[in-house]
Order: structure tokens, then C-alpha cells, then sequence
């Protein structure tokens, strides 16, 4: 399984297990037992790599009085923080003759805390506290709560924790995890996870700022799981190329979900003097502050700060004015706790450093600004004035798991050379998942462009004065400087009633006619002395098709990417083994970019996207053939799928495939005969199920009695046929026979022809096989362009496709808005009240029926 399965699996499988436990604090459960077997497995992985063996392994014991096993333990704890004896190894449990109970779990754990190096504490001290805590929850009793963590531990012992996957695996399965308990927490989601593309969003952000740094530290006062903080500090690690440059603080109220930040951090491999974590309330305890130094005691100042706060919280706010965090903005209403957060962070920020905080619409528009105010108005004028506002983005609604309330994110720096805002409403670009709507790649590269190009795009984002922002008294509400809403469409009253297209409303495809200059008179004729045209042809495709300006432009596309599948392939193909994936897509990114400049019909966006969708696939490949060679190209393995048996989900056997390679692009490439041969008996065995349902559905009363099943909704009785069709010549009518006969005849073949599609396709198997196993590298070559590059050029394609679609359906919709007019309906109207009044002169009746009549025909009037 690649890492995305194994993540369903584990997630379908816990879901069930997880019976009347809340998903949010089942998750402490099976998380904290990631944990605990990637510090088990870490454990055997470094003794490991100083020359132990599995049979080296049973040694490690907590034996005070073996000076050997003493020497041990504590070459371990001073080596990796820790010591976890052999018994309580989670491989340990997975033996065949393991006794394992629920009390060895507890044992391991008391004994985890008892052994973790001093130099260590603050990194696994009580780290497991909420996994013990809850473990009488898993069950009524003993057995119970045992035959839980037996599942649980079957579960997730095929996540792979040995380094070999650079945490990868291990890494996108907990992420996957924590997002789908957020998803089923309800309201409780938000304490502890931000959703991985508004992450990725502010940490494409912050890294830009800091790309020219050599070490950076960044801090998370609300940590929650510790997932902003890594996306950051994985943004950051493409423009520092020693991850261990990277410092992280995290501060987490809640001791469940900063024990989450802290396993996150430390399963991501960043080193125990980088991580920096505490468990406490940012807002009552200052923090993070000078460790050492002659600054002791002082706050200790970041490059970046990052967070997403619990939204409009209640806080103690009572005396808060000489607090050197607010005093100088003042102080956050004690039912709104947001802008507290938001100046607690800003006061840990460095003189050139940057803060990403999301918050709730209302922080731009609560209270009164002047100068005499207090509360929310304070504070935002302050930030304007003191110049710290950078950016604001509207997000979409709905984005976080547990509220539907719309959000933002606020970019803001302690100095800047401007004094403008610039605002986004990013609100409408988004692919609905689910219940939740979600950043597509391409709504992140946009967001993120635009931050960093600070540019007006109307009705996306906006250059406002720090002069317009106090002219609107302070108020920041994104409607009032960004107008992203539909236009209101009009109808022309002139046109309505004699059914014209009005010149204006084709004036609005303005972009469209300065790219094809002579499109507009080959689609409309203009009405003589009148601001008004009509179309020329319904079939406006193969006007536009025909084009010579459209011709020409298609032209220009092509040749803008003329070279483009070669310099990919160079990139990612040629080199193989060194392409870094993540600077190969920020290259090819900007390479589309530059290509399509100038043609401002081509939203370069939607082209990105289509290199987007084939991104992660190709990684995986990429990290794949690094670690494992070229020769994983030419690997064939067993493929699994997931079955039900009794009351769980098992993996079972389900024929082959290639590693890298899909059996179906090697044969679509090299056996295309032996498809169309398959492909020519399915059509045949398709027939013949066609005409054995011809004869049945021509079968007389009789003969349905005689020869189909009633109890099998009239299928063939296959006995009586057969029967039948062999009968002597006076016991079954001649035609009957005849039909009986045909039936068994194409039972035959339908028979044959099958076992020839299973012999054709085990062949074909055969034939796929072996030609993987014996790949030239000029066939790897030919395979992983067409994989990897074929989908992003048609994905590329699509764009200029989509362009030429959208404008005819825009043309189309302006003929169809006028094509019937008030005059034409009025006319009509006429014509057919005067047939149908003649039609109801004809009718007969009595009396009163004839009154009725009568009124129908005159419409009610006197």
C-alpha cells in the first residue's frame, strides 16, 4: 500500500474501533501509540546502527544491580533522551507468544517517564500523560480494555518508523489522522488542528520573507497539534537547506493537544534542542523569554510567529494597561480575546519579522475608532497608525472543521516601508469536500502571489492608503474596499421587446474581441442606425473554430510551449536522482508562468493547477526511485484490497502491479493488439448476452413456463433448455427446438469465448511482467514521461480549451437572453388565443358550460 491507503485503512479501521469514545479523545489514543512505537522502533533503529542484532536486543533490561544493563540504559538516555526495555518494546508486544495486557502498557509508560534523560525532560516529560490517563475509557475491564489496544496495536504496526521513508510515511499518516478527528470533532476541532492548506498558505507567506535567512526561530502561542508549526518550518527548509537551522517555541493551554505538538515535532526528526514547548496560557503567562544571558527573564523575540486562536474567547482582561504587550495598543475585550492574542504575538516579533494569525471577520469592524474609544476600535487604529497592518485576506466560509464562520488571515510586521493595507477577498476560490470547503493549490499560489507582488486585481485584492482606512473611520470590513460580487445582470428594455443584443452587453466580452479583433463582426450583424446587433449563425463553434484570430492564438499557445515537455522531462527525468521535488515545482511553476505571459485570456492559475493535480504522484515516485534506485521501476509486487470479514476490513491478495509503473500504461503502449483482441471478445460475449435476451424476450407464454425460472426473475432454466434441445423430434415443437438450440449454442460459445478473455488477460499479465522486470532505461525513460508529464500537458491544454468554451457560451447566452422578444411573444399570444377561441366555438354544452366557454374566450374582460 502507498502511504495514502495505509492512511484510509488505518482511519476506516479506528473509526469503528473507536465505538461510543468522542473522535477527540480517541485520537489521544491511537496517537499516543504512534508515538510510542516510533520511539520503540527509534530506539532498536539506533542501536541498530552501532552494530546490534535482534538477538542483542533482549539485554536491555532496567537492572540497577547488572553494571552492563545499567551502562546501557544510560548510554541510551544520554544518546536519544530515553530508555524503554526490551519487554516493553512495541515490537515486543507484536510476538506470537506475547502475553500483552493493558497493565504492561501502563508499566511501559510509568517506566517511559521514570527513564527519560534530565537534557530531555522538556521534551517528554508527561508526554504520554493523557494515553495513560484514558486507558480505563477503552473498556469496562480488563479484558477489555486489553483486547481494544490489541487492535489498536495490530492496527498501526505497518507504519513504518525506521527513517527509511524520512519520516514521510509516518508523518502523512498522523497529519492524516489528526485532520479526519478534527473533521468528526464537531466544535471541539479547533482547539487543536488548522487545516493543512491554510498552513501551507501562511507558510508560503512566511517563507517568502524570510527565503534570504540562513536560521530562523518561529513560535505557536495556540499550538494545538503542532501541524502550522511543521508546515512552517517545511516551507522555510526550501530556502535553508540545514533543517536543524530551524528553532520552533509552542505554547499550548490544553495539556492533551501540547502533547501533540510535542510528538509531532519530535517524530518530524527536528532535534530536542530545537524544540521549544510549554504548556500554559499565553495570555496569562508571557512567553517565550530569554532562557540565558544578561537578558534573563526578558521576552525572547522571533522571526515569524504563527497561529490560528480560539475564536472570540473569553479572557481575564482586568488590569491589563501596563502589560508591556498591550499597553501601547490597548487592551482586548474580556468576551474577544482575539486581538489579545494577536498583540501578545506581535510583541515576540522581531524588528524584520512577520506574523500570520487567522481571526474571525469581526476583528476588522467591532467597536468605535476615535480617539476617545476603547476595546477592538483601539487597537485596529493603533495598528494602522503604528503601521503594522501588512495584509488581510478573506477566506471562504466554512474551511475549518467545527465552524462555518467566515475567517482571515492577517499578515502584520513590527516595521514596513509602506504605510498601505492590502486586502484579498479570497473568498470565492475553493473546490467544495465534503461538508468543507477547501483551498485548491491554485488558490494558495494565487493568495500568496499576490502577497508577495502587493498588486490590485479587481475584484480579488486591493492597494488601500493608510489616508482611505482612516476616511472609513478605521474600519477594515473587505466589502468596502474589495467588491468580489457577481454583477447584477441587466436586461436592456429595448432589446427585451424587439430582440436585439444590445452593442453594450457585447462590449462586455471586450477581452475576448482584443484577442480576436476580427471575430466580432463574423458572429454579429448590426441592426441599421441602432446600437444593436444580431447573430449571424446559431452555430457559433465553427465560427469560432474557424477564426483566423483564433487560429492564431491556439497557434501561439502551442508555440509558447513549444520545448516545455523536454525541459520537464530534463528536470525531473534526466535527473533523477537529485531533483528535489519541491524547488523542481516552484521552477516549473514559474516556467508556465513565463510562458503564458501576455496572453491574458489564459488563467495561468488553472494551468498551475493542472501541474498541482499530478504533483504528489510524482513525488512519490521521485522519493520512491531515490531511496530504493531505478531498479524500483522494474519491481512488480502483489496489490492488496480491502475486504470485509466478519467484523473488520482485511487486506487481501488482488493480482499484481507495478511499483512505479501501471500495468495499464505498458500495455496501452506496447500490446494495444492484445487489448483490441480483449477488448474484440468482450464485445462478442456483450452480443451474445444481447441476443440470448432477444430470444428469451421472444419466447411465447408457453414456452416462458417451460424454460425460464420464475423464482430467478425468468432467468434461463439452463436444465429444461438443455433438455429440451437435445429432445426427440416429436416431444418439443419444431421452432421451440430451434431457439433451444441457438440458446445452447451461444451458451457455448459465450463459454469459449470467456475462457479465451482469462487466458488472453493472464497473458497479457505475463507479457506486462516480464516487460517492467526488463526495462532499458530508455523505456523508464519513455514510461515516466508518459506518467508524469503526458497528464500535466493535457491538463495545460485544457486551459486554452476552457477559454475558447467559456466565450462561446458567453456568445450563446447573449443570443438565447434576446432571442424570443416581448413583440414576438405578444404576437404569438394573439395568434393562438384566436385558435383556441375557435376551437372553443365548436364545443357544445349546457348552458352554463357555454357561459364558461364563453368568458374563457373573451380572457375575463367585460
Amino acid at each position: 500500500m502507498n502511504k495514502q491507503q495505509l492512511a484510509n485503512k488505518i482511519w476506516a479501521s479506528a473509526n469503528k474501533m473507536r465505538s461510543k469514545i468522542e473522535a477527540n479523545e480517541y485520537k489521544d489514543y491511537i496517537l499516543g501509540l504512534i508515538f510510542y512505537k516510533f520511539l520503540s522502533d527509534n530506539e532498536v533503529n539506533y542501536l541498530k546502527s552501532i552494530g546490534w542484532t535482534d538477538e542483542d536486543l533482549v539485554t536491555l533490561v532496567e537492572d540497577h544491580d547488572n553494571q552492563e544493563a545499567v551502562m546501557m540504559m544510560e548510554y541510551c538516555r544520554n544518546n536519544i533522551g530515553y530508555f524503554i526495555e526490551y519487554k516493553n518494546l512495541f515490537g515486543t508486544w507484536l510476538k506470537p507468544n506475547s502475553e500483552f495486557s493493558v497493565a504492561d502498557l501502563s508499566g511501559a509508560l510509568n517506566s517511559f517517564d521514570r527513564l527519560i534523560s534530565p537534557n530531555y525532560k522538556h521534551v517528554y516529560e508527561n508526554i504520554f500523560k493523557t494515553l495513560q490517563a484514558g486507558l480505563s475509557k477503552l473498556g469496562e475491564n480488563t479484558a477489555s480494555q486489553t483486547r481494544a489496544l490489541k487492535n489498536l496495536i495490530k492496527l498501526i504496526k505497518d507504519i513504518p518508523t525506521d527513517g527509511s521513508q524520512d519520516y514521510d510515511v509516518l508523518g502523512y499518516v498522523y497529519e492524516y489522522l489528526i485532520s479526519n478527528f478534527a473533521a468528526n470533532a464537531g466544535k471541539k476541532a479547533g482547539e487543536f488542528y488548522t487545516p493543512h492548506e491554510v498552513a501551507i498558505l501562511m507558510s508560503e507567506i512566511v517563507a517568502e520573507h524570510h527565503k534570504d535567512k540562513d536560521k530562523i526561530e518561529i513560535y505557536d502561542p495556540t499550538s494545538g497539534s503542532g501541524s502550522l508549526l511543521i508546515t512552517i518550518g517545511k516551507s522555510i527548509g526550501r530556502h535553508i537547506e540545514d533543517k536543524n537551522k530551524v528553532k520552533y517555541y509552542a505554547q499550548e493551554l490544553k495539556e492533551n493537544t501540547y502533547n501533540l505538538t510535542r510528538m509531532n515535532l519530535v517524530m518530524r526528526g527536528i532535534k530536542p534542542d530545537n524544540i521549544n514547548t510549554r504548556c500554559a496560557d499565553s495570555l496569562e503567562e508571557d512567553w517565550p523569554l530569554q532562557a540565558d544571558g544578561g537578558d534573563i527573564g526578558k521576552p525572547l523575540y522571533v522571526d515569524a510567529v504563527v497561529s490560528n486562536p480560539p475564536y472570540s474567547q473569553q479572557w481575564d482582561a482586568n488590569d491589563r494597561e501596563l502589560d508591556a504587550r498591550f499597553k501601547d495598543y490597548g487592551v482586548a475585550p474580556k468576551s474577544k480575546a482575539d486581538y489579545a492574542f494577536l498583540l501578545h504575538e506581535l510583541h515576540h516579533l522581531k524588528p524584520d519579522g512577520i506574523l500570520t494569525i487567522v481571526l474571525p471577520h469581526g476583528v476588522l469592524f467591532r467597536g468605535d475608532a476615535d480617539e476617545n474609544s476603547e476595546g477592538e476600535g483601539k487597537i485596529r487604529r493603533n495598528l494602522i497608525e503604528k503601521n503594522n497592518i501588512d495584509a488581510i485576506i478573506g477566506l471562504p466560509a466554512n474551511i475549518f472543521f467545527g465552524t462555518g464562520i467566515p475567517t482571515l488571515i492577517m499578515v502584520l510586521k513590527q516595521h514596513r516601508d509602506n504605510d498601505d493595507v492590502l486586502i484579498i477577498d479570497a473568498s470565492k476560490g475553493f473546490v467544495k469536500e465534503g461538508k468543507n470547503n477547501k483551498l485548491r493549490e491554485c488558490d494558495i499560489k494565487r493568495i500568496a502571489d499576490t502577497v508577495r507582488d502587493r498588486k490590485t486585481i479587481p475584484g480579488y485584492s486591493r492597494i488601500v492608503s493608510r489616508d482611505e482606512i482612516r476616511q472609513n473611520g478605521y474600519n477594515l470590513n473587505i466589502p468596502r474596499y474589495v467588491d468580489s460580487s457577481d454583477p447584477v445582470e441587466k436586461f436592456d428594455i429595448y432589446a427585451t421587446i424587439f430582440g436585439s443584443i444590445p452593442h453594450s452587453e457585447i462590449n462586455e466580452l471586450q477581452k475576448y474581441w482584443d484577442t480576436f479583433p476580427s471575430l466580432r463582426e463574423e458572429l454579429f450583424v448590426a441592426d441599421a442606425d441602432k446600437p444593436y446587433s444580431q447573430l449571424k449563425t446559431e452555430d457559433t463553434q465553427s465560427v469560432i473554430e474557424q477564426n483566423a484570430d483564433v487560429r492564431a492564438f491556439q497557434q501561439r499557445f502551442a508555440q509558447a510551449f513549444e520545448g516545455f515537455a523536454d525541459s520537464v522531462h530534463h528536470r525531473l527525468i534526466d535527473q533523477i536522482a537529485t531533483a528535489n521535488p519541491q524547488k523542481e515545482l516552484d521552477a516549473i511553476s514559474d516556467d508556465i508562468f513565463a510562458r503564458l505571459h501576455g496572453m491574458l485570456l489564459i488563467d495561468r492559475y488553472a494551468a498551475y493547477q493542472a501541474l498541482a493535480d499530478n504533483w504528489q504522484g510524482i513525488t512519490n515516485d521521485i522519493e520512491t526511485i531515490q531511496q530504493e534506485g531505478i531498479e524500483a521501476v522494474r519491481v512488480v509486487e502483489p496489490a492488496y484490497k480491502l475486504v470485509k470479514k466478519g467484523d473488520e476490513e482485511i487486506e487481501v491478495p488482488d493480482g499484481l502491479k507495478g511499483r512505479i509503473i501501471p500495468f495499464e500504461l505498458v500495455q496501452q503502449e506496447k500490446f494495444q493488439d492484445d487489448l483490441k483482441a480483449i477488448a474484440d471478445l468482450q464485445m462478442r460475449v456483450e452480443d451474445i448476452s444481447g441476443e440470448l435476451d432477444e430470444i428469451r424476450e421472444g419466447f411465447s407464454e408457453e414456452e416462458s413456463e417451460a424454460y425460464l425460472d420464475s423464482e430467478k426473475e425468468n432467468a434461463f432454466d439452463k436444465k429444461a433448455i438443455t433438455a429440451g434441445a437435445k429432445a426427440k423430434k416429436d416431444a418439443v415443437e419444431a421452432e421451440t427446438k430451434e431457439k433451444l438450440k441457438k440458446i445452447v449454442k451461444l451458451w457455448e460459445e459465450q463459454k469459449n469465448k470467456n475462457k479465451q478473455i482469462k487466458e488472453a488477460k493472464q497473458t497479457l499479465i505475463d507479457k506486462t511482467v516480464e516487460t517492467i522486470n526488463s526495462l532499458s532505461d530508455e523505456d523508464i525513460s519513455l514510461f515516466l514521461h508518459r506518467k508524469w508529464i503526458d497528464p500535466i500537458i493535457k491538463g495545460i491544454d485544457e486551459t486554452l480549451a476552457e477559454v475558447l468554451s467559456t466565450f462561446e457560451n458567453k456568445v450563446l447566452a447573449l443570443g438565447k437572453k434576446y432571442a424570443i422578444s416581448y413583440k414576438q411573444l405578444n404576437d404569438d399570444l394573439g395568434k393562438y388565443q384566436k385558435e383556441l377561441s375557435g376551437l372553443i366555438g365548436e364545443l357544445t354544452g349546457d348552458e352554463l358550460t357555454i357561459l364558461g366557454l364563453n368568458e374563457l374566450i373573451n380572457g375575463g374582460k367585460e
